[in-house]
């Protein structure tokens, strides 16, 4: 491992990326790729705990629009290593080892499950066994950080909590990663319920619900400007709504300015000014990126040829660690 801090993180390839994955996310990760060995994964994996909805041609084709996403965003192949996760077949292998040694009840205690799970006659044990994958995701890699939204932050734990049992019981093997929470865009809301995460379940039946990366700009416009805000008529400082301090929160995020410096520039003022300057960046914020996204899913052979050297790269870290782990568990 080099000197610098290792980092993963990883984004699963269905519906469509949006401005809360981009500001809570990816954004982070590209303001830190030159001061971290980066290593970024499409979890497609991840994606298979729904089989009923999947649609096997149009997950390879979200796979590789999400690698054409990264990369436009900003993620630099020449200092990030950025793969498909189902190419790495040691991220299944070390996932059916974790899920031998992880606890039944703390798999049953996650809120994404229970939630999930409640909305669904019957689940796949995929669903119930997700963290462990995730797990397997981030301990492959002797992982340091991994920068999450706040939605994650109970798996990280548990991935934490589950190399420290695999540590006590093996020797040790794994390293025990820490969690980063971006304190600017952490948790962006949906335009349509600023009380709901900003969702891309939820966007495919709301369609002001979220605006997506690949939106065209009359239609982000169209979004924020039909934006929740309060009853009101204008900005009060003093009771600002979930849908205000939303917007706000979405401005200081491209931005850079404090949201209390955004409230004192509007306040007294009717909310269709601070919609409007918010749209605006925003369209501003994914015009380049739109334009390299689609220059770069034009060259098919890129993409590719990217893909196969980042995936040398991360399958030798992976078999490294494996061994170790093979040799733990006494199957090597």
């Amino acid at each position: 491992m080099s000197g610098r801090t290792r980092v993963f993180s990883g984004v699963q390839p269905t519906g469509t990326l949006h401005l809360g994955n981009y500001l809570g996310a990816i954004k982070q990760w590209v303001a830190h790729q030159d001061e971290r060995e980066n290593i970024f994964c499409v979890v497609d994996l991840h994606a298979l705990t729904v089989p009923e909805v999947i649609d096997p041609a149009v997950l390879r084709a979200k796979s590789r629009e999400t690698v054409a996403i990264y990369l436009a965003a900003g993620i630099d192949p020449e200092k990030s290593l950025l793969f498909i996760q189902s190419h790495v077949r040691e991220h299944s292998e070390l996932a059916w080892i974790l899920n031998c040694v992880s606890p039944l009840g703390w798999l049953e205690r996650m809120t994404q499950f229970k939630a999930k799970a409640e909305r669904r006659g019957t689940v796949g044990t995929g669903l119930l066994t997700y963290p462990t994958l995730m797990a397997a995701d981030i301990l492959l890699y002797d992982t340091q950080v991994v920068p999450v939204g706040e939605d994650q932050k109970q798996h990280l734990e548990f991935t934490r909590d589950l190399a420290l049992r695999f540590n006590n019981m093996f020797g040790d093997t794994f390293v025990v990663p820490e969690v980063s929470i971006p304190k600017a865009g952490a948790r962006v809301m949906g335009l349509d319920d600023a009380t709901v995460k900003m969702s891309k379940s939820i966007a495919v039946d709301r369609p002001h619900h979220a605006i997506s990366l690949l939106d065209t700009p009359k239609k982000m416009k169209k979004s924020i400007m039909k934006a929740q805000t309060d009853s009101g008529c204008e900005y009060r400082p003093d009771h600002a709504e979930p849908g205000v301090r939303n917007l706000m929160g979405i401005l200081s995020a491209i931005n850079g300015e404090p949201t209390s410096s955004i409230g004192e520039r509007y306040a007294g003022q009717g909310y269709g000014y601070l919609k409007k300057e918010v749209a605006e960046a925003v369209v501003e914020e994914l015009r380049p990126f739109q334009e390299e996204y689609h220059r770069l899913m034009s060259d098919e052979a890129y993409l590719d040829r990217l893909l196969a050297e980042s995936t040398a790269k991360v399958r030798a870290i992976a078999e490294t660690t494996m061994t170790r782990v093979r040799a733990a568990v006494g199957i090597d």
